[in-house]
């Protein structure tokens, strides 16, 4: 008879979208420093069954990303709370890599998943400046100061220098997968850690996802209809609306859309 006056019990619910990193003039992506306190705030609810994170992400920064995941896994363990993971239309690269902060991991059928690789990209303007006649003109203390400078030939050791750092990182990612995923990577003759990805079934099969499935009905299957799903995300502030709207901005907005758009894209979207 009392059971109507009962608490509802609340999940803590964090939305983390964009890309990785201090994306924009704006800072408008998805950066440890503007999830800290949010994260922190999700994870205090003492009463909370779990915290539930959606992630919306192609990667970025792979220091922001280990950062996020560190922060998100300390303050399970200091609260001894149970993280569900939730991936949207993309969770790859460093989102894949935040993804794996969560106890188990869950995605629609057509999420792309995985990208566990590093990736440097840039352009060459040598032959641009010769034809348009301008002289490069660079000085340096430290010979390796101008490495991979875009209107300069590409040297061998510059880019053996690069891939030596980008497997170091690539290690570091490695080991958080394999941390966290453990006993339910599945051997297969597909290799994980290539930098390929996969639709949410496919990684399912392989073992980098727990199950197929949204936030709303992971949750209401696993601690009843009645719960209440509290979200948690990071809002603009006034003055950074205003800013972003300013008719004088629009080639910063259009510079930050691109350079976006060209992530997202990598993952056909």
């Amino acid at each position: 008879m009392f059971s109507f006056f009962k608490k509802k019990k609340i999940v803590p619910h964090i939305k983390l979208s964009g890309v990785i990193g201090n994306v924009g003039k704006f800072k408008q992506g998805i950066d440890f420093s503007g999830q800290e306190e949010i994260i922190f705030k999700a994870f205090a609810l003492k009463k909370a069954p779990c915290v539930a994170i959606t992630i919306n992400s192609p990667g970025g920064s792979p220091v922001q990303s280990h950062l996020i995941y560190n922060f998100i896994r300390q303050q399970a363990k200091k609260n001894k709370k149970k993280v569900i993971v939730f991936a949207e239309d993309v969770a790859a690269s460093g989102g894949y890599l935040i993804a794996c902060a969560g106890d188990e991991v869950y995605a629609n059928s057509s999420s792309i998943i995985g990208s566990i690789g590093v990736i440097y990209s840039s352009f060459g303007f040598t032959e641009l400046i010769k034809k348009i006649g301008v002289e490069r003109r660079v000085h340096t203390a430290g010979k390796n100061k101008s490495t991979l400078d875009p209107f300069q030939e590409e040297k061998k050791e510059d880019i053996e220098r690069l891939k030596n750092i980008q497997l170091d990182l690539h290690k570091d990612f490695i080991q958080v997968v394999e941390k966290s995923r453990g006993s339910k990577l599945k051997k297969t003759e597909v290799e994980l850690f290539s930098g390929e990805f996969w639709s949410g079934r496919k990684a399912k099969e392989l073992g980098l996802i727990d199950g197929i499935g949204d936030a709303n009905q992971i949750l209401r299957e696993k601690f009843g209809e009645d719960i209440v799903i509290k979200k948690f995300e990071k809002t603009k502030s006034w003055l950074s609306k205003k800013l972003s709207s300013s008719s004088n901005n629009h080639v910063d907005q259009l510079a930050n859309i691109l350079d976006e758009k060209s992530v997202w894209q990598r993952y056909g979207l």
